[in-house]
């Protein structure tokens, strides 16, 4: 069947079972967006590119499928960027497609055109521009899989105009020819036998575990493994929900912001079961004194990340589900009480808390009564900040996938859009999204999206009229020399939501809070509440630069 490329590209994405794609359109994409007009594909129309691409990365965390975002050339791509580095420091699926001007224009500097994959090469797993209209069917095959398969990454398809409008001969190929593309999926049996060895060696075990968890789909392997060998479970930020937040073998967050347990677990253990985890900055601390006692075994998809931050001695490259599988098989079953009890001291000396004031509303507070109201069944979106931690440390993930945040780049302005694309992909779940006064001013103009959309979205700004991390920060590391992050002028975000066609309510007290909340989360549509949150309150605890992770503060 002949038909233009880009009818062909609608068609492959329709093969590839897409639903929804995320998107803003533009002269040079306009003849995907005409093929699209009789799609039975769902297009949402966002308010900024920069909504669209966090949108699709929300849909795919909550989904688990890939996400799709379209784009014009020029700012069109390029307000795509952020938001593609975003997904690849976090491993999300996503396929952008972005219009380009006609190939006989390209590099003549014409209107609306930038080298969109040489700005993106860095920051994507792979890239295409699309030069030969034949090629267009194999190459959305491709990048679906490379998407997909191995560790999770964004894929971006540069399609010149000319060639979107070029005729070929449809067919959409069977399978993918990747030369050189070989994920390793099934994990050395030798070295899952030396990691099991170790296990049955070790007396003081942690299993620390990151988001290639949630991507292997390996959560209920890993809670098995745990209460096998009786050994405790600390999550990354990205690796939180992969555990039970309500499990007693639950040590919480580790890191700069984690549980003084989960901490000092890590410090003093004998061995550290790294599961689907990179070891990045914000977890170890001072290397040199990361585990400082423990033997190391790190399971990871991406051979990249093994031996890059910490030294290993049981190396498995591998998906963490097939790996976990076979140590099942290998472990015996443990007895570690008196490890666990010297872990129960520790969560009774340093418990997560925070000085109760009835005079002020508390941020950590307002987190507390959300996951006590939602059971902590709800999917929990977030900006970047002290929000963000206080979500980590007081809400207790009881479902698989149910943290929607950007960790490894830490993008402000993430949460709402994020948000959205988490409810159109779990429609039926109660979608939360828990924002700071600072990081919703950067993409508010998607309330339009949301509420076009008629979703039952419960926004939640922790409001405290500042940029709260950034001004924690100089508390500590500039003497308290504030600069630039009060606001002196907030708006009324109240009459703002109303303005949309939101509830919106504001909150000044935690008694107040109490009150609402089960009218809040009953109500059928969006909600917008402005919490007025103590302006002084910091993260607590705090690991400062250069410390170890077992020295942290209170703050």
């Amino acid at each position: 069947m002949r038909m233009t490329v880009a009818e062909a590209l609608v068609r492959c994405l329709e093969l590839e079972g897409v639903e929804i794609v995320f998107g803003y359109p533009g002269g040079a994409i306009l003849p995907v967006y005409d093929a699209l007009y009789k799609s039975p594909i769902k297009h949402i129309l966002v308010r900024h590119e920069q909504g669209a691409v966090h949108a699709a990365d929300g849909y795919a965390r909550a989904s688990g499928k890939v996400g799709v975002c379209l784009a014009t050339s020029g700012p069109g791509a390029t307000n795509l960027v952020t938001g593609i580095a975003n997904a690849y420091m976090d491993s999300v699926p996503l396929v952008l497609i972005t219009g380009q001007v006609p190939t006989s224009q390209v590099g003549t500097d014409a209107f609306q055109e930038v080298d969109i994959t040489g700005i993106t090469m860095p920051i994507t797993k792979h890239n295409y521009l699309v030069k030969d209209p034949a090629r267009l069917p194999q190459i959305i095959k491709n990048a679906f899989h490379i998407a997909a398969t191995g560790r999770p990454g964004p894929v971006l398809i540069d399609l010149p105009r000319d060639v979107a409008g070029a005729e070929i001969e449809f067919e959409y190929p069977a399978g993918v020819f990747l030369r050189g593309y070989r994920p390793t999926y099934k994990g050395h049996m030798g070295q899952i036998t030396q990691a099991a060895a170790l296990i049955s060696q070790a007396e003081r075990p942690v299993i620390y575990a990151g988001g290639g968890i949630l991507n292997a789909r390996a959560t209920a392997e890993l809670q098995e493994l745990a209460e096998k060998i009786q050994a405790p479970v600390t999550n990354t930020f990205m690796g939180l929900s992969g555990f039970p937040g309500d499990h007693p073998l639950f040590l919480g967050m580790l890191g700069l912001h984690g549980e003084r347990a989960a901490n000092l677990a890590v410090t003093n253990c004998d061995l550290l079961i790294a599961l689907g985890a990179r070891f990045d900055d914000r977890v170890t601390g001072k290397v040199s004194q990361f585990a400082p006692q423990a033997r190391i075994i790190h399971a990871d998809i991406d051979p990249a990340e093994i031996g890059k931050n910490v030294r290993v001695d049981v190396p498995i490259v591998g998906d963490v589900k097939h790996i976990l599988g076979a140590l099942l098989g290998k472990v015996a079953r443990g007895e570690r009480s008196a490890w666990l009890a010297r872990i129960a001291a520790w969560k009774e000396q340093y418990p997560l808390t925070y000085q109760k004031d009835a005079a002020v509303l508390k941020p950590q507070a307002v987190v507390e009564h959300l996951h006590r109201a939602t059971a902590g069944e709800a999917i929990v979106a977030t900006d970047v900040g002290q929000h963000q931690m206080w979500v980590a440390q007081f809400y207790r993930f009881k479902r698989p996938g149910s943290l929607i945040s950007s960790g490894g780049l830490g993008t402000m302005g993430f949460g709402l859009p994020a948000a959205i694309g988490a409810q159109l992909g779990q429609p039926e779940r109660q979608v939360i999204l828990v924002t700071g006064d600072g990081s919703l001013q950067m993409t508010m103009q998607e309330l339009a999206t949301m509420v076009e959309q008629k979703l039952p979205i419960k926004i939640f700004i922790l409001n405290n009229h500042a940029l709260g991390m950034v001004r924690q920060l100089q508390e500590f590391y500039c003497d308290g020399r504030y600069m630039a992050v009060n606001f002196a002028f907030h708006p009324d975000f109240v009459t703002l939501a109303r303005a949309y066609g939101i509830a919106g309510y504001q909150v000044e007290s935690e008694e107040q809070l109490v009150a609402l909340l089960p009218e809040i989360l009953a109500r059928s549509g969006p909600v917008l509440v402005n919490c007025l949150v103590s302006a002084a309150e910091n993260v607590s605890p705090m690991v400062l630069a250069g410390c170890g992770i077992d020295e942290a503060i209170d703050c």
